[in-house]
C-alpha cells in the first residue's frame, strides 16, 4: 500500500474504488478482530493461561466497542496484553506529514493539517504510519499534568509567528491528542490526580478534548484502555466514580491456576538460553522455583493484596542458573546443570518482591524466603519419590552419617561423597529419570534433589554449613515400614538459621 500511493489525489481514487475502507480505530480493532475469530488465528501470542478467562472478556469489550481497564495485581501481564492489541491495528494508515496528532488527509482535525490539504490539494503527499507507533503509552504518576495529558498553548511559538495565543496553531498537544488513530494506554491509573481524571471526560464519552479555555474541539478518534490493581482500585478509592462510569469494561486478571502455565510463562520469559550454551535446567528445578511463587502466595505470612508477581520466578530461575554456571566455571565442568543448592542461592532475586504481614516481618524476609524453598521441594519431592523405598538412604544418616556439600562442590566431588550413601546414587537416578549413563553435573543435581527433598520432608537433618546428618539418634532396630515415611504435623522447631533444633518424629504406615 505504501509504495502505490504518495499523494492525496491517489488516496481519493483509491478509497472511491473501494480499495481502502475508511473506518474508526475501534471498528478498525473490531473488525481485525472478527476476521481472526474466524480463521482461528491468535489473538495475543505470548499471553499464556487466560484462554477461559480473560481474553473472553476482552474480546467481548472489544466487539462491544468499549474502552476497558484491567484489574489485577502486580506482574498478571496486563501491560502486555495492552500492547498486544497493536495485533488488532491495521498494518499501515495514512497520515499527514508533519501531523502532530496522525491526521487523517481525508479528514484533517488540526488546524496545519486542513491548511496543508487546503493549499495543496491532491498534489499533497502523504505518510503512512505502522501499527507499532499507533500505540501510545503513559505510566500514571501523582505529577502528570493537565498539559502532559491533554495539551497547552505553547507562547514561544506564539511569539515566533506573530499571532495571537488563541489561534489553535500554537497548541501543543498532549499525548492523548497524539494518540488519535491509535491506542492509547494508562497504566496504574488511580495514581493519576483527580483533576487529571476529570480530563478524561470528554474523551471518553463524548469523543473529544478542549485545550485550555481556548474553544478548541477535537473529535479524536482513540481507543482508550487502562490498568489498574484493585486494592488501589477499591480500597483507596483513587479512580473517581464519574470515570469509573464511563469505562466500558472492567476485566480482572489473576495468577496462573496451575504450574503447568505458570512453568509456560517461566520458559518464555526467563533468559535461560545464554552465550555459549550447554545450560540444562531438570524439570524438577523448574517444578520448585514455581512451586515456590504458588506457596507464597497461600502462606499467610505473605501480604496477599500485594500479591506475589510472577517476575519472582523468573528472577529466581535466572540467578539460580547463574550460580550454576558460576560453578561450572570454577570446576571446569559441562553441561551447566542447576540444582536446588542454587535455587536457595536466588533468594537475593525473590525476597524482595513479595511484602510481609506483621508475622512476617517478625522472622525476617530471608528467613520466610528459606522456609518458602524448602516447603516447595518438599511438595515437589513427594511427587518424584512418592512409590519410592528412601529408607536405606535415610537410615544410613541416622545411623550416623553425614555429607557436607556447599553450592560450589563439583560434580564429581558430589557423586563421590554420594557413593559413600547406600542407595542414594540410585534414588538419584530414579528421581532424575536418567539414564545410567548420564553427565556428572546431571546425576550431582538429582543428588542434591534428592537430599534436599529428605531434608525438607524431615527425614534428614541439615545445618548451617550444609552439612546433612541424620534427625533421629542411632537406633538398635529400625520397622520396616511398607510406605515412605511420613511427617507429624509438628514441624515448627525449625531454628531461624534454617537448621534443625531437636529430633523429628516420624510415623509410618503399614
Amino acid at each position: 500500500m505504501q509504495s502505490w500511493m504518495t499523494t492525496l489525489g491517489e488516496l481519493r481514487a483509491a478509497v472511491s474504488r473501494g480499495e481502502i475502507r475508511r473506518r474508526s480505530v475501534k471498528d478498525e480493532v473490531r473488525e481485525n478482530l472478527a476476521a481472526k475469530l474466524r480463521t482461528g488465528q491468535p489473538l495475543f501470542p505470548g499471553i499464556i493461561g487466560y484462554d477461559d478467562t480473560v481474553v473472553p472478556q476482552i474480546i467481548n469489550a472489544i466487539l462491544a466497542r468499549h474502552n476497558f481497564i484491567l484489574l489485577g495485581l502486580r506482574g498478571q501481564a496486563k501491560s502486555r496484553i495492552l500492547r498486544a492489541l497493536t495485533s488488532l491495528l491495521d498494518e499501515y494508515v495514512p497520515v499527514v506529514p508533519g501531523s502532530e496528532i496522525n491526521d487523517d488527509p481525508l479528514a484533517p482535525l488540526s488546524a496545519y493539517a486542513r491548511a496543508r490539504v487546503e493549499t495543496e490539494g491532491d498534489a499533497m503527499p502523504i505518510g503512512w504510519l505502522g501499527r507499532e507507533a499507533r500505540y501510545v503509552e503513559k505510566l500514571a504518576t501523582p505529577d502528570v499534568t493537565i498539559a502532559d495529558m491533554i495539551g497547552d498553548i505553547d507562547p514561544i511559538r506564539a511569539a515566533r509567528s506573530g499571532s495571537s495565543l488563541s489561534s489553535e496553531l500554537n497548541m501543543h498537544f498532549g499525548l492523548l491528542p497524539r494518540a488519535n488513530r491509535g491506542v492509547f494506554a494508562i497504566n496504574e491509573l488511580p495514581d493519576l490526580a483527580g483533576k487529571i481524571q476529570v480530563g478524561l471526560f470528554n474523551i471518553l464519552q463524548e469523543g473529544d478534548v478542549q485545550i485550555k479555555g481556548y474553544p478548541v474541539r477535537l473529535p479524536l478518534d482513540v481507543m482508550v484502555v487502562f490498568t489498574a490493581n484493585p486494592e488501589d482500585y477499591t480500597a483507596r478509592g483513587k479512580i473517581i466514580t464519574p470515570l469509573k462510569d464511563r469505562i466500558g469494561a472492567e476485566i480482572r486478571t489473576h495468577y496462573m491456576a496451575n504450574r503447568a502455565d505458570a512453568q509456560a510463562i517461566t520458559a518464555q520469559e526467563a533468559w535461560t538460553d545464554r552465550a555459549g550454551g550447554g545450560i540444562e535446567v531438570p524439570l524438577f528445578v523448574r517444578e520448585v522455583v514455581e512451586e515456590i511463587a504458588f506457596q507464597a502466595r497461600n502462606d499467610r505470612r505473605v501480604d496477599k493484596r500485594s500479591g506475589v508477581s510472577q517476575r519472582m520466578p523468573i528472577s529466581a530461575l535466572e540467578t539460580a542458573i547463574s550460580n550454576a554456571e558460576r560453578r561450572a566455571l570454577v570446576a571446569g565442568e559441562s553441561p551447566v546443570v542447576p540444582r536446588i543448592t542454587d535455587v536457595y542461592a536466588a533468594l537475593p532475586s525473590m525476597i524482595g518482591k513479595f511484602e510481609l504481614e506483621y508475622e512476617g516481618e517478625l522472622k525476617g524476609a530471608e528467613h520466610i524466603g528459606r522456609e518458602l524453598v524448602r516447603a516447595a521441594v518438599a511438595r515437589i519431592f513427594e511427587g518424584y519419590v512418592s512409590d519410592a523405598d528412601v529408607r536405606p538412604v535415610v537410615e544410613w544418616f541416622d545411623n550416623g552419617g553425614s555429607l557436607n556439600l556447599s553450592d560450589l562442590e563439583s560434580a564429581a566431588n558430589v557423586l563421590e561423597q554420594a557413593g559413600r550413601v547406600r542407595g542414594l546414587i540410585d534414588l538419584a537416578h530414579r528421581s532424575g529419570g536418567m539414564a545410567p549413563d548420564a553427565a556428572a553435573p546431571r546425576v550431582a543435581a538429582a543428588v542434591d534433589f534428592v537430599l534436599e527433598g529428605l531434608y525438607s520432608q524431615k527425614h534428614i537433618s541439615r545445618s548451617d554449613e550444609r552439612g546433612f546428618h541424620g534427625s533421629e539418634p542411632a537406633r538398635k532396630s529400625i520397622p520396616t515400614p511398607s510406605r515412605t515415611p511420613v511427617l507429624t504435623p509438628d514441624d515448627d522447631d525449625d531454628d531461624p538459621k534454617g537448621g534443625s533444633s531437636r529430633g523429628r518424629k516420624k510415623r509410618y504406615y503399614n
